[in-house]
């Protein structure tokens, strides 16, 4: 029996690694097959090519890798007419993973989404492909869950993966220690995980700290990096900024914990700043057209996933196409001289956290994808 996975995401990857090894302890005689990054294939998932490196999000850079995406989606429909696998798992990355499931369809593998595409937020009509291309949605968010079940979608909630991530941490107490014993308040920037967010908006978090840092010397930053030559564009930027800052990589979690507040780039890292309860300005920087057409397509009223979980702005949030770092940094700076303010988010985020930050997504997903694949596979087949 074959259970194919397909993550294009180093996200993705994090989250498919968890899962093959959970769907492993359930059903040991499965052999794990599909798409993904390294932490996949060492998770035991036999890698038919890996997918993460092609993590692309411009419409220019889709096109530059055009070719791969059908030898791909040929060599995935190869395998699905020829091993009819029990199941195909798809996780996030849509564009690429709509054909994957098309096939798959074709063929009558059952296809799963797990943390599927937030069609809520910008592309509703889409989820007419996944009434008739997909088994069923394993949805991350109860706002989400309601909205593919009211659109006819099976759906099983199952919780976001991250709170497994975060649940699972174990922090560098030595180095949040150390951070704390330097003088001065500490300020949180995250620039983001793709390089292109990196490039957008940095450049403005620089010119925001400096806002800040003016109106409030003590203070001082700390960039979490998420690669090495990220990093170097980061120090880049700053050099000759006069700031007080230290770049690291992978030092995410303990850079959040130990700060006061953070200027974030919008993405899942929100539901970290959640969990460790940070008071956070959210930031993302596009180019102007596709700020135009973001505006034209969005149908929520928030960017930030704390926020529509919510249903309220506790997050400051700025999807814009132009320099907001004076506004960003009056935020923070709200927060610095008024710690009431600051105690107020605080409040907000922990009852928030309460209510929906429950780790245990990963095992529940595992559960029903077993119960899905033995209940349709006969007993003694070698499917």
């Amino acid at each position: 029996m074959h259970i194919f996975l397909s993550a294009g995401e180093p996200s993705g990857d994090l989250h498919g690694a968890n899962l093959a090894a959970e769907l492993r302890r359930r059903l040991p005689n499965a052999e794990l097959v599909g798409f993904g990054g390294d932490r996949m294939a060492s998770a035991g998932v036999k890698l038919l090519y890996p997918l993460t490196d092609l993590a692309v999000m411009w419409f220019g850079r889709v096109l530059q890798h055009l070719p791969t995406f059908f030898h791909l989606g040929a060599k995935a429909e190869s395998f699905f007419r020829t091993r009819r696998p029990a199941a195909l798992v798809l996780i996030d990355y849509p564009g690429f993973h709509w054909h994957l499931a098309q096939r798959a369809h074709r063929y009558g593998v059952p296809v799963y989404y797990f943390v599927p595409p937030q069609l809520w937020a910008w592309a509703g009509y889409r989820v007419k492909r996944v009434k008739k291309h997909f088994t069923a949605v394993l949805s991350a968010m109860p706002f989400e869950d309601r909205w593919y079940a009211d659109r006819g979608v099976r759906t099983h909630y199952v919780g976001h993966p991250y709170f497994d991530e975060i649940a699972a941490q174990q922090l560098d107490a030595d180095f949040v220690a150390e951070q704390r014993a330097k003088p001065g308040e500490i300020i949180a920037l995250l620039p983001g995980s793709r390089t292109q967010e990196v490039t957008n908006n940095f450049p403005m978090m620089v010119s925001a700290a400096k806002r800040i840092a003016a109106a409030w010397p003590e203070v001082r930053f700390l960039v979490a990096a998420y690669k090495p030559k990220q990093a170097e564009f980061v120090r880049e930027v700053l050099a000759d900024s006069g700031l007080s800052v230290e770049v690291h990589t992978g030092r995410t979690p303990e850079i959040i914990e130990a700060c006061t507040a953070c200027v974030a780039v919008s993405g899942s890292v929100g539901l970290e700043l959640l969990v460790r309860e940070k008071p956070t300005v959210v930031v993302y920087r596009v180019g102007k057209l596709l700020h135009w057409v973001g505006r034209r397509l969005a149908t929520v009223k928030y960017m930030s996933l704390v926020n529509l979980l919510a249903d309220e702005e506790i997050f400051p949030e700025f999807p814009v196409a132009w320099d907001v770092s004076a506004e960003v940094a009056a935020k923070v700076l709200g927060w610095l001289t008024d710690p009431t303010s600051r105690e107020a988010v605080v409040r907000k985020l922990a009852d928030l956290k309460a209510k929906v930050a429950v780790p245990g997504a990963i095992e529940r997903a595992a559960d029903f994808l077993a119960s899905e694949v033995t209940k349709r596979t006969p007993v003694g087949s070698g499917r």
